[in-house]
């Protein structure tokens, strides 16, 4: 009885991490597309801003495995550190 209480509070930690994760993957990329559109609009973002948008488009670039949303994670990353990769 006791391995069977063990297994279900561990699995029900490993579901929470799970979600917890996800959300916050959601929240990354949804940080990097939304500071890349307000670059495109012309605003000019501060150092600090800029330097936090990068790491949350690079941990979603990390946390994905679909390539169309690599595409367009790797191009709002150019579009706010404003360089591209050289080729």
């Amino acid at each position: 009885m006791r391995s069977k209480r063990f297994l279900a509070v561990g699995a029900l930690a490993a579901s929470f991490a799970s979600v917890q994760f996800a959300a916050a993957q959601s929240q990354d990329a949804q940080l990097c597309f939304d500071m890349s559109d307000r670059v495109r609009d012309g605003e000019t973002l501060a150092d600090v801003a800029k330097r936090a948008a990068h790491d949350a488009c690079l941990r979603a670039l990390a946390a994905t495995s679909n390539v169309v949303q690599k595409y367009h994670l790797q191009e709002a990353d150019f579009d706010i550190m404003g360089t591209r990769p050289k080729n």
